[in-house]
């Protein structure tokens, strides 16, 4: 149960993140998208330090929940993040949630209920993984992620591209932080060896590095396009990639048989719901700015 609440808690730490550097990314440049120069511009901007301190947080709260949980239960929970987004984003940008927002959260997060019931996730492995599991899975993962930053790189920052650049880059940032949620799985295996084992890990040096990448393509997205274009892909990629290396990798236990049909169902009716939230003009506006 605690594992529950430390992942709600980190979703409310993660949309925090989301709309201050949205907030802060609105006056940036789009000239300077994934380029180190939207970095440089970034930390002339004191918003965008309250935006890492909150995904910092929002990250260490996540760790302790997947110390205590599975990825297959933790990961699912952070869709909340973009109810919470839609919610901090209505008060930041001065404009008030409809009932379609939250007619959509509500199904979100009934959804999302029904199919942490129907996997009932169960723990695996206890974050062992072989070398050559990390190897093969870390490959796949960041080949994913290369993809989607070159089809990226390709669109133009201008007009309706730029909505589906953004769009790639969140789905590429999402799938980053996937492997830095299956990373600090891994680390709870050493951790439980002590600190100085923790320290001397090649998992903690691997997570603090996916976290990074993951932090500099989702201020690319935000730059390129903005919540409403980058929110969607950035929100669903997370927790999918981190499903599949729970069960994949860590050999967590989820339910089959004839649930796979309804898991199927909640899942899809999630994604749906997802995707109606991410298209609200709350986003739309806070993304262009008044």
């Amino acid at each position: 149960m605690l594992s529950y609440l430390l992942a709600v808690l980190a979703a409310f730490g993660n949309a925090t993140s989301s709309v201050l550097q949205r907030k802060a990314n609105r006056e940036v440049p789009r000239n300077q998208n994934l380029s180190w120069r939207l970095i440089w511009s970034l930390l002339h901007q004191p918003v965008w330090f309250g935006g890492i301190l909150a995904i910092c947080i929002g990250f260490l709260l996540q760790a302790t929940a997947l110390g205590f949980g599975q990825l297959a239960t933790v990961e699912p929970i952070l869709v909340l993040e973009l109810p919470l987004t839609l919610i901090l984003a209505s008060r930041i940008f001065g404009q008030g949630m409809r009932w379609r927002e939250w007619g959509s959260a509500v199904v979100m997060t009934v959804s999302l209920g029904a199919l942490l019931f129907l996997l009932s996730p169960s723990a695996g492995r206890n974050g062992h993984v072989h070398c050559y599991g990390w190897v093969f899975g870390i490959s796949v993962n960041l080949a994913l992620v290369g993809a989607l930053v070159l089809v990226g790189r390709r669109k133009s920052a201008r007009g309706s591209d730029s909505a589906y650049r953004a769009a790639l880059l969140g789905i590429a940032a999402g799938s980053t932080f996937g492997l830095t949620a299956a990373l600090m799985k891994g680390m709870t295996r050493t951790f439980s060896q002590g600190i100085v084992t923790l320290f001397t890990s090649w998992e903690i040096y691997a997570m603090v590095a996916a976290g990074l990448l993951g932090m500099f393509l989702i201020q690319s997205a935000l730059n390129a396009g903005g919540l409403i274009a980058a929110q969607p892909g950035l929100t669903l990629a997370d927790p999918v990639i981190s499903v599949l290396w729970g069960v994949l990798a860590f050999h967590e236990n989820v339910r089959g048989g004839w649930y796979i049909v309804p898991e199927v169902a909640a899942a899809a009716i999630m994604a749906v719901a997802v995707i109606a939230l991410a298209r609200s003009p709350l986003l739309a506006d806070a993304a262009e700015g008044t």
